[in-house]
């Protein structure tokens, strides 16, 4: 079992940058791949950012394709989100999760409690 704790969210402004931290526990953190899923008011969940267990592989939403950057280090059991020129619909509830490798939702059996990041234009 893995329990996740994400930090770093804030009010920014367009064109500013923020470095999400996600934060797991478990000897088993390492075997997982990690990923980012956003949820915008009135939105679903839809998926940002997805690393293999190795980190050698990544992939991204193309909403945020060249501005993010996701990366982990299984040493410190946590993985990260660099997001660089935020707009302001990049404003939502962001969750770190654990599961198999994948964009869709059902992937991923474990969830963080989200940390909100809104960008003022």
């Amino acid at each position: 079992q893995v329990q996740l704790v994400e930090s770093g969210g804030g009010l920014v402004q367009a064109g500013a940058s923020l470095r999400l931290s996600c934060a797991g526990s478990g000897r088993t953190f390492s075997s997982y791949t990690m990923g980012w899923f956003r949820q915008a008011p009135g939105k679903e969940r839809e998926f940002v950012s997805v690393i293999s267990w190795s980190g050698g592989i990544t992939d991204y939403a193309d909403s945020v394709k060249g501005r993010f950057t996701i990366s982990r280090d299984n040493a410190k059991n946590t993985v990260y989100l660099q997001m660089n020129s935020l707009k302001p619909e990049d404003t939502a509830v962001y969750y770190c999760v654990a599961g198999q490798w994948g964009s869709d939702i059902r992937h991923y059996d474990y969830w963080g409690q989200g940390t909100q990041v809104t960008v003022s234009s």
